[in-house]
């Protein structure tokens, strides 16, 4: 598994070129890091700027490489974004039809995409729905 992270990094990376090759009329400039002893790795992304030069954070993946209790290898990516708190976790599982680089252009394709959008759940419509509930549960028992 340690050899996977350090590829689906790399496969992530190009993809990621390939979707955008020049955000904000700018480039790339990605870090990366791997600590194959704990089966993590983390790719930051950021998009230098030619006006200035300054890097503008994008957001981050984050990977963890583990083996299932049935022997086989399975790897999570964690895709975050600069100035959002929302987050989405992905698990790519070992099968025999596995691709890992459209694997990797998928959950691309997903970090391009942009964070995923808030659910407004209105607080007195759950209210009301809860205190219904709790009514007819109060009338059944009686």
């Amino acid at each position: 598994m340690p050899s996977r992270l350090l590829s689906f990094l790399s496969d992530l990376e190009r993809a990621i070129a390939a979707d955008d090759p020049s955000p904000s009329d700018g480039s790339w400039e990605n870090a990366r890091s791997v600590n194959y002893h704990l089966g993590l790795a983390r790719l930051l992304l950021s998009v230098r700027l030619p006006e200035g030069g300054k890097s503008e954070p994008r957001g981050s993946i984050l990977l963890q490489g583990y083996v299932l209790a049935d022997g086989s290898p399975c790897l999570k990516a964690a895709l975050s974004w600069t100035g959002s708190d929302r987050n989405t976790v992905r698990s790519v599982f070992t099968r025999p039809d596995v691709d890992w680089t459209r694997e990797a252009r998928k959950i691309a394709a997903e970090w391009m995409g942009g964070p995923p959008a808030k659910l407004d759940l209105a607080p007195n419509g759950l209210a009301d729905n809860i205190s219904l509930a709790e009514a007819g549960r109060v009338a059944a028992v009686s």
